[in-house]
């Protein structure tokens, strides 16, 4: 979870939509693109001071575009404040066909930097790596693709440092749209400018990013109504309200979950688990007939019943139930195969989730009342692509997934994305504890339950994701490596009901 997730705005943009909100404030002669460059700069200098102080050396890497431009407003406000300042500047390509007019904000901060009597420097990597504190101000929202030399050593000589790493707008080699980029800058904190960039908080800028901080340079009235925003745990106090005094457990949510083929038995034992914490009044379990011991020693609240073939007493456990939840354990034999079958052939929502997704895989279908929670490898699958494509732009996978298949889509990761086709929500929540078996078949339990109690499928699925990644959080406190699935439920517990 985002720690100052309170102060930062909810509407997240694409690099095309904040650059048109930039032409548009300029156009209107309220401002030029040199006071864009001067209030960015100057907005990154303060966030400095607060935390270093002057005694502190600070090294400044500049590109040749506008996130150069910042760096060196910053630059030079820091040598007026008495800061040791070196600044590296990358020198524009002299091919022609690279090399494009210099822009006139960025001849502004570059002579007035060094009007103060500033030196500029060319990169020296064995500088970079010594540096105690290093302002990225390297690459910025124009970057599409991979850097290139000599961006790719300087990001890899900064990474190599042990240096406090202050990243202007974005992390310098981090695609601002999609959150990609391996050869990507990692730093300690960013500053973004203007609006909130959708790629900073999924994928691999997850990793990249570190704190995040926002500043407002003026832009909001000419941006466009987002179509992508993010979302965090204060989303809880407002949709989960208290229980009436006078409710009882039929009214309080029946799911059916099915799954646990052969020697599968934990991972729907989870799943229904998870269901009963996210406060569904009653669960049944449809498996193996031998994993009933399994599924009830330790968990007699769980309603059971032994599933060898599809008969009459199948449907009705399906009939009876408001929402139905399938594939924790469910596996991609027959068994699985004929039971996936049966779902579809009812009317309630459903959730779908591991062996089910990849059933759906080799079937498809498109059903608007399922919510389909692939990760990404799950969703490689569903679009017949690679993991590493899908990770390419997480967002267009959502959004791809979502038309061929239909419903909700929760496509887990870091970052996790919510669509329902017209809207997008990213919820930058949970850590890397939860990357252990059994932590999927957690989050398709509590959106079951959360269906199950009358919320619609895009706010169940939002929701579940939040208390999955905040208990996630709250288990983590004990330590991320060997957090377990089952180490989050007495947290979903509190935290469905604002605990």
């Amino acid at each position: 979870m985002l720690e100052n997730a309170s102060v930062l705005p909810c509407e997240l943009y694409s690099a095309s939509e904040i650059n048109e909100a930039e032409l548009g404030l300029v156009s209107s002669g309220l401002a030029t693109y040199i006071d864009l460059v001067e209030s960015a700069g100057e907005a990154a200098y303060r966030q400095l001071v607060k935390r270093k102080n002057s005694k502190t050396p600070v090294l400044v890497l500049a590109g040749y575009g506008n996130n150069g431009a910042d760096a060196f407003v910053c630059a030079r406000y820091l040598l007026q404040a008495g800061f040791d300042v070196s600044l590296m500047a990358v020198s524009r390509p002299a091919d022609p066909q690279e090399a494009n007019v210099i822009a006139a904000e960025f001849i502004h901060a570059r002579d007035a930097f060094k009007a103060e009597a500033g030196v500029i420097e060319t990169p020296n990597i064995e500088k970079i790596v010594a540096a105690e504190v290093i302002i990225d101000g390297l690459l910025g929202l124009g970057l599409k693709g991979e850097p290139r030399d000599p961006f790719r050593d300087i990001i890899a000589a900064i990474n190599s440092s042990k240096a406090w790493v202050f990243s202007l707008d974005v992390p310098s080699g981090l695609n601002a749209d999609t959150g990609s980029g391996l050869c990507s800058v990692q730093a300690n904190m960013t500053l973004t400018f203007g609006a909130l960039k959708q790629g900073l908080l999924t994928g691999h800028a997850r990793q990249c990013v570190g704190e995040l901080i926002f500043a407002d340079l003026g832009l909001s009235p000419y941006l466009p109504s987002s179509k992508v925003t993010r979302v965090s745990s204060d989303l809880l106090a407002n949709m989960l309200s208290p229980r009436a005094r006078d409710t009882h457990k039929g009214l309080s949510g029946k799911v059916t979950v099915i799954g646990g083929d052969k020697g599968m038995a934990g991972a729907i034992r989870l799943a229904a688990e998870a269901c009963l914490r996210a406060g569904a009044g009653l669960v049944t379990v449809l498996s193996r007939p031998e994993h009933q011991h399994t599924i009830n020693v330790e968990r007699p609240e769980l309603m059971f019943w032994g599933c060898e073939l599809v008969d009459m007493e199948v449907y009705f456990r399906l009939g009876w139930a408001n929402t139905l939840l399938i594939g924790p354990g469910l596996g991609k034999e027959s068994w699985g195969y004929n039971l996936l079958k049966a779902v579809g052939l009812c009317d309630k929502p459903c959730v779908l989730d591991a062996d089910a997704l990849n059933l759906l895989s080799e079937e498809p279908g498109n059903n608007d009342n399922w919510v389909l929670t692939p990760h990404s490898g799950e969703a490689a699958r569903l679009l017949g692509i690679t993991t590493i494509e899908v990770e390419l732009d997480r967002f267009a996978a959502a959004e791809k997934i979502q038309q061929e298949y239909g419903g909700i889509v929760v496509l887990k990761g870091p970052g996790t994305l919510i669509s329902d086709g017209k809207k997008c929500v990213v919820a930058p929540v949970g850590n890397p504890g939860l990357a252990s078996g059994g932590c999927g078949d957690v989050l398709s339990g509590i959106i079951a339950a959360l269906i199950s109690q009358d919320f619609s499928l895009f706010d169940a699925a939002i929701m579940g994701v939040v208390v999955h990644g905040e208990a996630a959080d709250r288990a983590a406190i004990s330590g991320e490596r060997g957090m377990l699935a089952s180490d989050l439920m007495p947290h979903i517990r509190s935290l469905v009901n604002n605990l």
